[in-house]
């Protein structure tokens, strides 16, 4: 199997195991404070992570690093997390999954300043085509549902662009679980405090679902999704992978209607298969 290949595959197996995020973290959301779950999450991960990195004996990142595990933390550690969670007692995870489809051309943007990609102009005409359509979606029903929660998720797709090229940049370098358990250790001291700091007064209260759907975003969005998406995005190429994420919302809607019971419209369905369609040309020529 090429390098090329084998970056799909991975970003593919990365983007099925984040669809689950958002539906996660609105069930956790119920009844978990939003910043609770955020440094919970990254605490539980960043936890792990250090076990890993002790376990395999990794080398530690060297100085010129440290910048850039600083803004993959701020990323996808915590922004991203933080302003999803806050989002979602505004709007659905059904509402709020269509903005995912604006990942990737974020992710494109980031790509080629950090990452130094150039992808043909017909690229940016299939990237920008697919989240016209999410913005023209959202516009259309954020405004009469709730611009608070619209403009969260908007902010977290930026950070998380952000996030996940920088990540990408560094995961050619160090390995794309090295890259994602260094950046939980790194802001793991931060969130072990604040974790503490921000814990429900009694947990008995809490119940299943919501400790199921911590125990999903600790474990798979924040720690096993990203190495296989960090490595996706370094075999493949930042920008083509990225437009993965184009699927998200799909399989995002399939779990929020059949696990929340929440409602998917077809325009909501509509958006979302033409997103889709933009995957083909995107990838097609992005090199």
């Amino acid at each position: 199997m090429d390098r090329t290949a084998a970056g799909w595959i991975n970003g593919f197996i990365g983007v099925l195991i984040f669809s689950g995020s958002l539906p996660a973290t609105r069930v956790a959301v119920m009844q978990l404070d939003p910043v609770f779950l955020t440094v919970a999450r990254a605490a539980i991960a960043g936890i792990l992570a250090l076990c890993l990195l002790i376990a395999f004996r990794e080398k530690r990142p060297s100085r010129q690093d440290l910048i850039s595990l600083v803004v993959i933390a701020l990323g996808v550690v915590v922004g991203f997390p933080l302003l999803t969670a806050l989002a979602l007692q505004h709007v659905t995870s059904a509402h709020s999954i269509v903005f995912i489809g604006l990942l990737p051309l974020a992710t494109a943007i980031f790509g080629v300043i950090r990452g130094g990609e150039r992808p043909k102009p017909a690229f940016w005409l299939f990237s920008l085509l697919g989240s016209a359509l999410v913005a023209g979606f959202a516009l259309a029903q954020g405004l009469t549902a709730s611009p608070i929660g619209d403009a969260l998720m908007l902010s977290a797709v930026i950070v998380c662009g952000l996030g996940y090229a920088e990540g990408a940049r560094l995961s050619r370098r160090l390995g794309g679980w090295q890259v994602i358990s260094w950046a939980l250790v790194v802001s793991l001291p931060v969130m072990v405090v604040a974790a503490i700091a921000y814990r429900p007064p009694d947990f008995t209260d809490i119940q299943a679902p919501a400790m199921l759907g911590l125990a999903y975003v600790s474990l798979f969005s924040m720690l096993i999704g990203f190495i296989f998406w960090y490595r996706g995005l370094a075999q493949g190429g930042i920008a083509a992978v990225g437009q993965l994420q184009l699927l998200q919302p799909f399989f995002g809607l399939a779990l929020a209607a059949t696990l929340l019971r929440e409602t998917v419209s077809w325009s909501m369905l509509a958006v979302t298969v033409a997103v889709i369609l933009c995957v083909a040309g995107a990838r097609k020529f992005a090199k």
